[in-house]
C-alpha cells in the first residue's frame, strides 16, 4: 500500500516489517514499482524497505520549483528523516542514483551505504548540440516570430524520447538533470559504495562506473551482470538484493 512520507507529497510502497533500512530510488520516467521484486526478495531476508515514487512520477506530484539532483535531494531529506533513526542504505537507479549520490554527499550521517546501478554520474563527452534548424526555430520563438505550437512541434521532432514525454516544469527539470555532472559529490562520499552494472548497458556504459570509481575515495566496488542492460532493477533484481545484503547486515 502506498503511503505519504515527509511533507505528505512524496509517496512510496513499504515492504516488510520492522525498521526501514533500505530506500529505493528509481530512474527518470520510471516509478518505485521497478523495485517490487527486489524489495520482496529483501523482505524474505528480514530487511524492510521503501520504494519511493520520485516527485513528478507515479503517485508523487511534480515539484513546485525547477531544479536538478540537488532539488530532489532536498525533497528527499524530509522523507528520510521521518522514516527512522538509523542510517539507510540508498539504492539508486539511473536518475535515482544521481539523487542518491548528491544526498549522500550532503547528508553522510543519514546514509549507511550506497548501491548504485546505471547512473550517469559524469559526462564522458560534451552534451550533443542542438541542430542548426532547431536553434534557428528557438531564436525565432524567443522573438515571438513563431508560435508556441510551432515551437512545441520542433521540440517533439528534435528532442530525445524522455524530453518529448516531459512537459511543463518536468521538462525544465529534465534539461537541468541531463546537464549535471557529479564529480565533486563522488569525491565526498565516505560510506561504502557498491556499483552493480548491466554489462550490456548502452545508455550508461560501464566506463561511466569505472570513471566514478576513480573519483570515490572511500570503499567502493563494481560488479558487472552479464547479459543485462540499463534496466537492471527489473531484469536482474537479485543482483541488487545481493549487493544490499552485503552492506545492510
Amino acid at each position: 500500500m502506498l503511503r505519504a512520507y515527509g511533507d505528505g507529497r512524496l509517496f512510496g510502497e513499504s515492504y516488510g516489517s520492522g525498521p526501514i533500512r533500505v530506500v529505493w530510488l528509481h530512474g527518470w520516467g520510471r516509478r518505485g514499482q521497478d523495485f517490487a521484486s527486489a524489495a520482496t526478495q529483501l523482505t524474505e531476508r528480514g530487511i524492510a524497505s521503501v520504494a519511493l515514487d520520485m516527485p513528478g512520477f507515479g503517485a508523487s506530484p511534480a515539484p513546485s520549483l525547477s531544479g536538478g539532483a540537488h532539488l530532489y535531494s532536498d525533497l528527499l531529506n524530509s522523507a528520510l528523516t521521518g522514516m527512522g533513526d538509523e542510517p539507510f542504505v540508498l539504492v539508486g537507479h539511473s536518475f535515482g542514483g544521481k539523487v542518491a549520490t548528491v544526498f549522500a554527499a550532503e547528508h553522510p550521517e543519514l546514509i549507511r551505504a550506497l548501491v548504485l546501478t546505471g547512473v550517469p554520474f559524469v559526462r564522458t563527452s560534451p552534451t550533443r548540440k542542438a541542430s542548426t534548424g532547431f536553434r534557428l526555430l528557438r531564436w525565432l520563438h524567443h522573438r515571438r516570430v513563431i508560435s508556441d505550437q510551432r515551437m512545441e512541434s520542433a521540440r517533439q521532432k528534435y528532442g530525445s524520447l524522455d524530453y518529448r514525454r516531459a512537459s511543463g516544469i518536468m521538462r525544465d527539470i529534465f534539461v537541468t538533470v541531463v546537464n549535471e555532472s557529479h564529480e565533486s559529490q563522488l569525491a565526498q562520499l565516505t560510506m561504502p559504495v557498491v556499483m552493480v552494472w548491466g554489462a550490456e548497458d548502452h545508455e550508461v556504459p560501464v566506463d561511466v562506473a569505472r570513471r566514478a570509481g576513480e573519483l570515490i575515495r572511500g570503499d567502493h566496488s563494481l560488479t558487472l551482470v552479464p547479459g543485462i542492460g540499463h534496466l537492471l532493477p527489473t531484469d536482474a533484481p537479485h543482483a541488487l538484493v545481493d549487493a544490499v545484503v552485503t552492506v545492510a547486515t
